[in-house]
Order: structure tokens, then C-alpha cells, then sequence
């Protein structure tokens, strides 16, 4: 048999593909964002080929509000998440019982705060005062008002949109809002005779925990977990990776995702300089941390009204797949 030079150069190429390239690898979307520094080790394995190393397909979805990513992976469309954990307990609270959370990888004590117009000293000055914050910078301005024996009713609280705080700051109609960077700084600029009124490392949350007062937690799909268990250890072995990757050479995972936030590798490698990353190493630990840390703030909330029910966060925490089949 005779065969055409470009149907036998097809039928070499085949013969040496690999079996990831020869054939449609399972896609798992995350639901994600690229406005927070958080993602990276996460962007990292989609551009490493972490994923595919796992015999994964994984895309980026970017979905700006955490409650949409929830919704994406109960729908089925999206497959894991990482986000705020606020978002996170209050479907909890909902009774959502459609993913689980299994880790975190990044954190950033320090990077969320208040701050204020000319003219207010301290928190205290914050009383009967117009102030917005909004998710996890509420969870910081509640902290900061704890500590001054204040709570959000002393306030004339509004709560915000990050984007909407910094001219909202300018023309006087809040006196403070808290948020998180690089929104941060655009509130400084906004009131550049301002005051930083605190940061998330002046609560009581982070005295106990050393984290933010809302980190990020990882989330994963429950159905996948019970019907792809392998995909799913797949999924959370690349992440680890990733994170691990992005630990030790963080210039080289700069230089890898700095397209998805519009910075230059340069300027991604130095916000990354404000995070902590958490891999492999001691995986386990950092778990049990953040489950503890986890109903910790559901009871904050809830004692504060902003969650309708107390959930027991242990039933939504499962990291067992991580480790199976080993």
C-alpha cells in the first residue's frame, strides 16, 4: 500500500503523539478572577501544565462575584473555585450543599484596611458617620470596631462595591471605607490626607489565626468529588504544585501569568512579595487551621447578624480525596 507524503507524515505524527495529545482530556473549568494577586499558583498549573499532567483540561473562567463562582460549580459549568470565604458561609448558611472546601493556598495579612477622610483620628471617630466596606473588608471593619468596643450599628454603614468606594471617599460622602488592595491605595489617593485607620492584622482573628479576617478557601465540587475522585485528587495535586512552583521561584510564575492581570512580570513579582503561598508542605496543618478559622468567622457573623444561621463549617470541610489512592 502507497500512501501520499501528507497522509503518511499524519499517520507518523499520531504514532508518536502522547496519549494526552492523541486524545480529549476530561475539562474542569475554575471559576476565578484575575483583579486578585491570590490566583496565581492556581494560574500557574493551568500554564505550567500542571493540569495536563493530571490528564486535565482546565480553563479559566473569569467570574467576578464570588456568589456567581458558587453558582457556576452547583450548576456543573465550573468545577472548583477559589474566593473569599464570606461568600462561602453565607451559602453555607443557606444550606448549599453542593461543594466542599479543601485547603488554602494564599493569604495576605495586611493587605485589606481602612481608611479615612481628613479628620478622623481613629475608629471611635467613625461613630454615627457614614463608612462602606463590602465582604471580607467588612469582616475587617466589624474587627477594627470590636476593638474600640464599637460595632457596624454605630455606624451609618453602607455597603459598597470595591470600585465605587474611591469616589464615593473624594466627594465626602463617606467619611472612611475599607477594602482591600490594590483598591486600597486607591482610596489614598482619593483622600490623599487621609488616615489608615488599621488593617486586618490589628483584629482579633488575626491575633489567633495569623491570617487575613476572610481569606481565600478553595472549593471543589461535591459531585465530582463522589463521582471522579481521581479528577478531583488530579485537580488538587496540580494546585499544590502550583503553589509549591510559585514558592520557589515566584519570578518565574510572574513571568508565566502576569498577561491575565494586565501587569508586567515585574510588577507581579513584587505584589506577589506581599503574599504568603501554601503548598505541600504541610498541608495537613494549614487544613485544620483554616477549618478551626472557618467557624470562627460563621460565628462571628452570625453573632453579628450578618448570617442568617450558625453552620457547622466541619460538614463542608473535606480534604480526604486529596490523600486517596496513595
Amino acid at each position: 500500500m502507497r500512501f501520499r507524503l501528507p497522509t503518511l507524515l499524519l499517520l507518523l505524527g499520531l504514532l508518536h503523539a502522547s496519549p494526552t495529545q492523541a486524545q480529549t482530556l476530561p475539562r474542569l473549568d475554575f471559576a476565578g478572577s484575575v483583579t486578585w494577586t491570590g490566583q496565581v499558583p492556581i494560574l500557574v498549573a493551568i500554564e505550567k501544565g500542571f493540569f495536563r499532567e493530571q490528564g486535565l483540561e482546565v480553563r479559566l473562567q473569569v467570574i467576578v462575584n464570588s456568589a456567581d463562582r458558587i453558582r457556576a460549580i452547583a450548576a456543573g459549568s465550573a468545577a472548583f473555585s477559589n474566593l473569599g470565604r464570606t461568600a462561602v458561609l453565607a451559602e453555607m448558611a443557606r444550606g448549599n450543599e453542593s461543594f466542599s472546601f479543601f485547603g488554602n493556598v494564599d493569604d495576605a495579612p495586611g493587605q485589606e484596611g481602612c481608611w479615612a477622610r481628613p479628620g478622623i483620628a481613629s475608629i471611635t471617630d467613625l461613630r454615627g458617620k457614614p463608612v462602606a466596606a463590602n465582604a471580607s473588608a467588612e469582616v475587617t471593619l466589624m474587627g477594627l470596631l470590636a476593638e474600640s468596643g464599637m460595632a457596624l450599628k454605630d455606624l451609618q454603614y453602607r455597603s459598597l462595591q470595591g470600585t465605587e468606594m474611591a469616589p464615593a471617599l473624594a466627594h465626602g460622602d463617606i467619611q472612611a471605607a475599607c477594602v482591600w488592595q490594590p483598591l486600597l491605595d486607591r482610596l489614598k489617593q482619593a483622600a490623599p490626607d487621609g488616615k489608615l485607620l488599621g488593617t486586618d492584622r490589628d483584629t482579633a482573628i488575626f491575633r489567633r489565626f495569623g491570617t487575613m479576617a476572610s481569606p481565600d478557601v478553595l472549593i471543589i465540587s461535591r459531585e465530582l468529588v463522589r463521582t471522579q475522585p481521581a479528577q478531583a485528587r488530579g485537580l488538587a495535586l496540580a494546585i499544590l504544585k502550583g503553589a509549591d512552583f510559585t514558592i520557589a521561584k515566584p519570578e518565574e510564575a510572574a513571568v508565566a501569568v502576569a498577561h491575565h492581570f494586565r501587569q508586567t512580570p515585574e510588577q507581579l513579582t513584587a505584589a506577589l512579595r506581599d503574599f504568603r503561598f501554601y503548598g505541600s508542605e504541610g498541608r495537613k496543618a494549614h487544613m485544620q487551621l483554616h477549618t478551626e478559622q472557618m467557624q470562627y468567622l460563621a460565628d462571628l457573623l452570625h453573632e453579628a447578624g450578618r448570617l442568617p444561621t450558625r453552620p457547622e463549617t466541619a460538614r463542608w470541610a473535606d480534604d480526604s480525596f486529596i490523600d486517596a489512592g496513595q
